[in-house]
């Protein structure tokens, strides 16, 4: 390890407006998706432009998920008051609905396979 990364992984050293600055975004985005509180917010921020060292930031963020965490990838919903509608004034509507919702993610996966595989045989008579 090197001089300059010691001192970048070293926590006493002390923290610049712009890592401030950062944390309170950190903080700002924990308490849109419902982490924290709106006075946890003010108390963290307040703390965070009071911090001098990079430990005493990273001290908040310390009870949070980090930056890693990957959302949940989208399930497959069917909107079921749109369904029991259509079941009720139109039940063929609701079955191609139905369908329809159920075949969207299928294609969508499929179809770049497709067009590979019609690329790598020459075969040029398939459209999007």
């Amino acid at each position: 390890m090197n001089d300059s990364e010691e001192h970048m992984a070293n926590p006493v050293l002390r923290a610049s407006d712009a890592e401030r600055d950062q944390v309170e975004a950190q903080l700002q985005h924990h308490y849109a998706v419902g982490r924290l509180t709106l006075p946890e917010l003010e108390e963290r921020v307040a703390v965070a432009y009071e911090a001098r060292t990079r430990e005493q930031l990273h001290a908040l963020l310390r009870d949070l998920p980090g930056q890693t965490e990957q959302p949940a990838p989208p399930t497959r919903v069917i909107d079921s008051r749109l369904l029991i509608i259509l079941l009720c004034v139109s039940p063929p509507a609701a079955l191609i609905y139905w369908l329809i919702s159920q075949r969207a993610p299928r294609r969508r996966g499929s179809w770049p396979q497709a067009v590979e595989g019609a690329h790598e045989h020459g075969d040029s008579q398939l459209a999007p």
